[in-house]
């Protein structure tokens, strides 16, 4: 009887002893593993993601979807400084509004010469700039191409300066004239002139501009 109870004992220590070795693991890996959220509480949530490298600038305001409204750009300046309106020089003439009409007894003498056997004064048509040269000094300007006009060996010719020192008309010999225009060659001095019925020059007297 007293072995039956002793072999009782010891079958229920070694029983014990193995629920409390049982326990023991339990615990540990209950420890080690995730517990899982208590009935009626939400689980925790992972941290959010950090939002993209663009922000909004300071001042921008919100707009009514919750997004930064976009900013302009002040307006820049405009380069360099604004040029003063170009004003006239003192003393300047205005320009000329028309121009006057090819003159048929003027030209612009330059030089002569005896070919063909017969004097001929090489000269250019023009007209004048502005007005006549009696009332401004308007120039007297050239057009088209140097053209021959003979020249009457008695001529009367008549000149001013610089060929001879006066500002009105003075008369000289033709060979003189042809001598100064020797000595000045392409002076461009103007003439006024009529034809005789030879088609040569009989009249010639130099047109006076200040």
């Amino acid at each position: 009887m007293k072995r039956s109870g002793r072999r009782a004992a010891f079958a229920t220590a070694a029983l014990c002893g193995a629920l409390v070795l049982t326990g023991c693991k339990g615990d540990g890996d209950a420890a080690g593993a995730p517990k899982a959220p208590a009935p009626g509480k939400p689980a925790a949530s992972a941290p959010a993601a950090p939002a993209g490298t663009a922000s909004a600038t300071p001042d921008a305001k919100p707009t009514a979807d919750g997004k930064p409204a976009a900013t302009t750009a002040p307006p820049k300046a405009p380069a360099g400084k604004p040029k003063a309106p170009a004003t006239a020089k003192p003393g300047a003439t205005p320009s000329c509004d028309h121009k006057m009409p090819i003159s048929p007894d003027e030209i612009a003498v330059y030089r002569y010469t005896p070919e063909g056997g017969f004097l001929s004064l090489i000269v250019r048509h023009g007209n004048w700039g502005c007005g006549t040269p009696d009332s401004d000094g308007a120039p007297f300007e050239t057009v088209g191409v140097e053209t021959f006009i003979p020249l009457d060996q008695a001529a009367s010719i008549t000149v001013v300066t610089p060929i001879v020192e006066s500002t009105e008309n003075q008369k000289i010999g033709v060979q003189e004239f042809l001598d100064w225009l020797e000595a000045h060659p392409d002076s461009g001095l103007v003439f006024r002139y009529s034809l005789g019925k030879d088609g040569a020059i009989h009249q010639l007297d130099q047109v006076f501009t200040p």
